[in-house]
Order: structure tokens, then sequence, then C-alpha cells
């Protein structure tokens, strides 16, 4: 049997109050739903609701003209009416309340975004997604690796047999080896299944000896998806011989039909675009430092964790097999910076949220301590045109505070627990990160009205 827990109240206390709870009780007793109902009174509460009562219920009816403590309720589904509704439609009432969902809450509503917008996901987003899901725990690893090696001198890795050398070969030479081949085989893997894995990873690795870089090594995993997925349509080979096609004919004729376009056609003009990009990024003066660094900021803080966010990303990630570590610096830090200035803004400016969105404010401090950008998006649904704006203003100063210092970032992920070891200067990093929390806190307070 079903249960249901009620409060009944009305402003005088007297005839609504027991009129409803009456009318809940009969209800129960008609639909075989057990139900306890407290009346509040105007002599206090009456048949009041114990912790096992509660923790029995499948869900709760508030029927009440008055406030009425729900803290008690947490965790449960939680059904609001006007106390009218119980005197007249009590069987809808508690229909309707055993049909809803038990509340998610603050972590668990931002995984369920961030598990939704991964299956929104279509054509070449997701496929580019996809390839950098996979290649993002080797960037971290060899970041981290190299990081590692710094902590016995910034040049200690160059004596040869030492600890600091072997570190440097892990991460540089190994891992970092990997991720644009990675990113390229897992980018194919995701258009044509397990036959693009081989021509994707040889077309990466091609990406990283003609030059081409990571942006050579998104048109490989392209080039080499959609080739094994049009040769799977195209070749028809009789039953007998259908084994040869995943293990001799897709592997050879994909493998030489990407190999040779990276090498003749994509590698030469991509190397010159990468050699542009990254001499640029690393001559910037100050001025067009802070302006790029504050534009990483916006794409960041725009769509929190959407396409957006993501194309800034990659595209800060990827220039880390360049050797060039400034704008993954300052995503990071931008992208930090949403949920921990929202969190600081429910401290800081209380009466701007409601008391569900101030306890959320307590895990955001830790989502955005932790990367995890998601961690502003309940509140910016709530609020859009006044935090969506405030995030980005704030991220934007974050990004461009982090350029201007000249801060390099080594691990593309991690948050505060990356910072004492593969952040340049981790002082300043934790300042760019504080102002851009306060701006954003600050302007929270500014926009947002109060909540009565």
């Amino acid at each position: 049997m079903k249960k249901i827990v009620a409060i009944t109240a009305c402003p005088t206390g007297i005839a609504h109050t027991y009129m409803a709870a009456e009318n809940l009780e009969m209800a129960g007793k008609e639909l075989n739903v057990a139900i306890k109902v407290e009346t509040q009174g105007s002599i206090g509460a009456e048949n009041q609701l114990t912790e096992n009562d509660i923790n029995e219920a499948d869900a709760v009816i508030i029927a009440a003209a008055t406030k009425v403590d729900k803290s008690r309720f947490e965790g449960k589904p939680i059904l609001e009416v006007p106390v009218e509704e119980a005197i007249k439609n009590p069987k809808e009432l508690i229909e309707k309340a055993l049909k809803m969902e038990k509340p998610k809450n603050y972590v668990e509503k931002v995984e369920k975004i961030h598990e939704e917008r991964a299956s929104q996901r279509t054509g070449a987003y997701k496929h580019l997604m996809t390839g950098v899901s996979y290649m993002i725990p080797f960037v971290v690893a060899g970041g981290i690796s190299i990081a590692l090696s710094f902590l016995w001198g910034y040049k200690a890795f160059q004596v040869p047999g030492t600890l600091p050398a072997a570190l440097m070969q892990i991460g540089s030479g190994s891992a970092f080896a990997l991720m644009v081949p990675i990113l390229s085989g897992f980018l194919a893997y995701s258009i044509a299944d397990r036959p693009g894995l081989v021509p994707g990873m040889v077309g990466g690795m091609l990406a990283v000896s003609t030059g081409a870089g990571f942006l050579g090594g998104i048109i490989s995993g392209f080039l080499a998806g959609y080739t094994v997925y049009y040769l799977k349509k195209t070749i028809k080979l009789p039953k007998t011989m259908e084994g040869l096609m995943p293990v001799l004919i897709l592997p050879v004729l994909s493998t030489l039909i990407v190999g040779l376009l990276m090498i003749y056609v994509v590698g030469t003009p991509m190397k010159t675009i990468m050699t542009g990009l990254t001499n640029w990024l690393k001559g910037m003066g100050s001025t067009n430092a802070v302006i790029f660094g504050a534009l990483l900021g916006l794409m960041m803080a725009f769509d929190m964790g959407g396409p957006v966010n993501k194309t800034a990303y990659t595209f800060a990630t990827g220039l880390l097999a360049s050797n060039v570590f400034m704008p993954m610096a300052a995503v990071m830090a931008a992208g930090m910076t949403p949920p921990l200035g929202l969190a600081l803004a429910t401290v800081l400016f209380r009466n701007r949220f409601t008391q569900e969105e101030r306890e959320a404010g307590k895990a955001a401090w830790v989502l955005g301590a932790s990367f995890i950008t998601e961690g502003a998006i309940p509140f910016a649904a709530a609020d859009p045109f006044r935090v969506i704006p405030s995030i980005m203003v704030g991220s934007a100063v974050t990004g461009a505070l982090s350029m201007l210092f000249h801060i390099e970032l080594r691990a593309p992920h991690g948050g505060i627990f990356v910072i004492p070891i593969a952040v340049s200067n981790p002082l300043l990093y934790i300042l760019a990160i504080l102002v851009g929390m306060v701006v954003t806190a600050f302007m929270i307070g500014l926009l947002k009205k109060k909540v009565s």
C-alpha cells in the first residue's frame, strides 16, 4: 500500500484546516492509500507526523495558506497547493502526489544535465567530442608527469639517467606523443566504428610527423572515418570473402588513402597554419593576450559545457601538443570561475537566492574547484538573463588576467588539485580566479532581485 503524509493549515486555523484533513483521509481510504494528516490549527499541531511516518511516505501533500516548514521532508516529492484544493479535489491531489518524482539534489541535477547534453550531441560535434574525451586522459597524465619533472628544477630533465629525465620522457616523449593519434583515431572510431581506428591513428601520427599538429589530427580523423564509412558502403564482396573486409581490405585501403592525402595534400598547408598560430600565440603582446584571454573566458562561460565552451577547451588542449600552455591556463581558470562566483554570491547576497539555491551553493564550491563549469547551469536556468551575463564577465576577467600574467598550465583538467604542480605561477593564478569570482558575485548581487 502506498503511503502519504500531509499537512493542512489555514490562516484562522479553524474550519478549512480540519475540512481539508478529513477530505484527504476519506479520499485515501477510497483509493486504498494510507494517509496521515497533521493539522496545524489554532490550537497548534495535532496528529503530528513522526520521523518514521515521513521516512515511510512515498509523497508529501502540503495544503496550506500559511508558511509551512518543509525542511523535515527533504528528499521527498512535495506537492504544495492551497488548502481549498484539498477540500475540493482530494483524490486528484493524492493521485498527482504519487506520480511525482523524487527531487534531485544539486549534484545530481548537474550530472543529469551533463548526460542530456552528451546524448544530444550529433554529427561532427559528437565525433569530435568522442575523440577529445579519449585524448584527455593522455594529456592529463603527460602534463602532470612533465610538471613533476620540474620539481627538481626547470632544466633538470636535461641530465640523462635522472628521475626528472624519466618523467619528461613519460610525459612529453610518450603520453603527449600519443594525444593527436588518439584524438584522430577515436574521432574516426565514432564515425566508422572499429575499422576507423587504424587509418585514424595512422593519420594522427602523420599529422604529428608532418607538423600539422592537432588541427591536422582533427582533419585526419574525419578523413579516416568517412573514408571507411563510404568504403564499407561501396565495396560489395561475396559472402565467402566478407571476412576479409575488416582485417585486410578496409584497413589497407583506408590507411593508404588517408596517409597519402595527409602527406601530399593536408600536411604542408596545415603545418603552415599551425606554425603561424603557434608563433602568434607565443609572441603576443600584453594587449592581444588580454583580449584573447577575455575571449576564451567568454566562450567558457557562455554555455557552460556546451558547444562553445567545448570549442575553446578543445582548442586550448590541442595547443599543448605544440608546447603552447598559456591558453590552457586561461581556459581552466575561466571554467572554474562561474560555479565559484555563484557559490560566493550565495554567501554574500543570501537574499537573492532561495533556500534551495543557497544549499546548492555549497556544492558549487566543490564543482567549481574541480573545474566542472556545468555546476553553474542550475543557477543560470533559473535566471538566465541575470546569471549568464554575470558569469561571462567574471570569466572574461579571469581569462584576461591569466593571459596578462603569462601563466602556463600543462595539464588540461584537475582544477585546484593540479595548481601546485602544473601551473607556472600558482599565486597569480589563484589571484586571477579570485578576482573573477568577486566580479561574478557582485554582478549577481547587482542584477538579481531579492527573493521574498
